[in-house]
């Protein structure tokens, strides 16, 4: 048994659907500290001048922001029009655009009031639209009291994995030596970004899932 974890991101890359393939179970990490700045709040697609990120606004609380389960949107700022209309202008000549249009459009249609439940909504819906069929947890339906790696490994536990999947980036910041010492194989996620043809040349990689999605479907 394989588990995954990762905070949920808005339009995530092609890396994150991977990891979550390449897992048995999923679990959105909702009860960590929310960080500006990152992907949690913006992802960037293709455009004819490169690229441009698309940023959710968020509400700041004093002078921290709290668990990315109590970041609130702003929505006093226009940005579901301006994200529809850059999706639209950049993609509508793509040729599965058509397919997943009316998700997008109903999408930002909504006045989303949490950044964690449009993110999800979003993923767990591309999820669907990829064929992925995995089993996704929130860590909040858990009892965890714990930090960083040992939180991951209570995490484990409670899935009964026995190997953990990390992004490359864990190597950083994961004690693996705790892996070793609870029973679990800790592996890290070997994702070798595809080249593909986008709307605009010349290829770039790391864009948000959606430019693979609209120029090549499922």
């Amino acid at each position: 048994m394989i588990v995954a974890v990762h905070q949920p991101q808005y339009l995530p890359w092609l890396g994150y659907f991977d990891k979550i393939h390449k897992c048995d179970c999923f679990v959105f990490l909702d009860r960590v500290q929310y960080k500006d700045r990152e992907f949690q709040n913006r992802n960037k697609i293709r455009t004819k001048d490169g690229w441009m990120w698309l940023t959710v606004p968020v509400l700041k609380k004093q002078q921290s922001y709290p668990d990315i389960s109590d970041v609130y949107i702003d929505n006093s700022q226009d940005w579901r029009r301006k994200h529809w209309r850059a999706i639209y202008l950049n993609y509508a000549k793509a040729q599965f655009f058509k397919q997943y249009s009316d998700f997008f459009q109903d999408l930002y249609k909504k006045e989303w009031q949490r950044l964690i439940e449009l993110n999800m909504y979003i993923i767990k819906n591309i999820n669907h639209f990829l064929g992925i069929k995995q089993t996704i947890y929130l860590q909040s339906q858990f009892t965890i009291q714990s930090k960083s790696t040992q939180r991951i490994i209570e995490l484990s536990k409670i899935m009964k994995a026995d190997t953990y999947l990390s992004g490359i980036g864990g190597k950083d910041y994961l004690e693996e030596g705790l892996f070793s010492k609870n029973g679990i194989k800790l592996i890290y996620q070997d994702f070798r970004h595809p080249e593909y043809k986008q709307c605009f040349q010349s290829f770039i990689p790391f864009m948000s899932i959606i430019d693979l999605l609209f120029n090549y479907g499922k």
